[in-house]
């Protein structure tokens, strides 16, 4: 055995290194960009305590942002700018594509992601600068592309809240991409922007069973919970889009249906899906995660998954990274389809406005009579 071969099973067999209370993430390895990488052992005085896990603070940082619109050109997506007032997200989802970010802040893309979080406190103030600037062009911008703006921590900074407070005050189209029961706190600005056609959100959903959920995404709203913000958003006339994200083969995929199934019940209208993807080091906080939490699972997801990447554990290439390619591939895209359509979540959802943006008069501005 490879002596790299023989650290990842060491880690993985590490309950004292490995669990922390709350958290999913089963180590703390070194970002990729890291010249010198930690690596724990055993001293042999992890056997004198019954309960092995230990509790790991979430701890904050403001960060001194120059800018707030984060562009960007792919063709997978539906937009071409965002605002993430956060980095680094409390809920800890294992599969969570953006860990790998954490690694720019010299930081692990396992713990440290979940637990040493960075706030934008200016972020509201740098939007209202950058839409009020000459010849801006309004498109729909994203918040949540990256981490969730809605993670726990929203609740008491309300940063999102401000952003929200500025794109309604600019008429500026947006979309919000969430897994948490707090975005119907706002659904006092959401609705009346939804009513002129500004606004619409993204609920995403993994799973139904709540203790897999509990597992897999420890700090995130339960999936009942999911279901009663995709109710409350669409009784306010908020168009919602269930994503099914992402998809793991051997492990969530039969859900598919049920997941759409309850969520056109509650209310959505329409629905997007995509399969797992494992970058960076993803791969290895993934598989200790499935080795840990769902050991008889491990080798037969790890199966699946690059059974639809084409014999990798990841593809990188636009088109196939969301989607996957092959026969599992394949045969989700079809369920996938049929089940939209069975349940009515292909409903055609109107372009966001806008021919509404306005950059509202500054304080002290002279009002024109014309």
């Amino acid at each position: 055995m490879s002596e790299k071969n023989k650290t990842a099973t060491f880690d993985m067999d590490r309950k004292d290194q490995l669990f922390a209370r709350g958290r999913s993430s089963r180590s703390n390895a070194s970002g990729r960009f890291e010249r010198y990488r930690s690596e724990s052992f055993d001293d042999g005085w992890s056997g004198l305590d019954e309960d092995e896990s230990e509790r790991v603070d979430t701890t904050l940082t403001a960060e001194n942002a120059k800018t707030i619109l984060s562009r960007n050109d792919s063709p997978d997506i539906g937009f071409d700018r965002s605002v993430n007032p956060y980095r680094g997200c409390e809920h800890g989802c294992i599969y969570c594509f953006a860990r790998p970010t954490h690694a720019y802040l010299g930081l692990s893309a396992g713990l440290d992601f979940e637990t040493k979080l960075f706030f934008k406190p200016e972020a509201a103030s740098l939007l209202t600068k950058e839409l009020s600037k000459p010849g801006y062009v309004p498109e729909r911008v994203q918040l949540g592309a990256n981490t969730d703006c809605y993670q726990p921590i929203e609740k008491r900074l309300r940063i999102t809240r401000a952003v929200l407070e500025v794109l309604a005050e600019f008429q500026h189209p947006l979309g919000i991409t969430t897994k948490n029961h707090l975005v119907t706190r706002d659904i006092d600005l959401l609705a009346p922007m939804a009513e002129r056609g500004l606004s619409v959100v993204v609920i995403s959903m993994t799973t139904l069973d709540r203790q897999l959920a509990r597992d897999m995404e420890p700090r995130a709203s339960t999936p009942l919970r999911r279901l009663e913000a995709i109710r409350a958003l669409s009784r306010a006339g908020i168009p919602v889009i269930v994503s099914v994200a992402p998809i793991i083969p051997g492990l969530t995929d039969h859900e598919l249906e049920s997941i759409m199934e309850r969520a056109a019940e509650a209310g959505a209208c329409y629905a997007h899906y995509s399969m797992l993807r494992l970058s960076h080091e993803l791969k290895d906080l993934f598989k200790q995660w499935l080795a840990a939490e769902r050991p008889d699972r491990a080798e037969r997801v790890m199966s699946l998954v690059r059974q639809a990447r084409h014999g990798k554990e990841n593809d990188t290439r636009f088109g196939l990274r969301i989607v996957g390619e092959g026969p599992v591939a394949d045969m989700l895209i079809d369920r996938f389809r049929l089940a939209r359509r069975r349940f009515g979540l292909d409903r055609k959802i109107e372009p966001l406005r806008t021919d509404l943006f306005k950059v509202p008069p500054s304080p002290g501005d002279q009002l024109s009579f014309f």
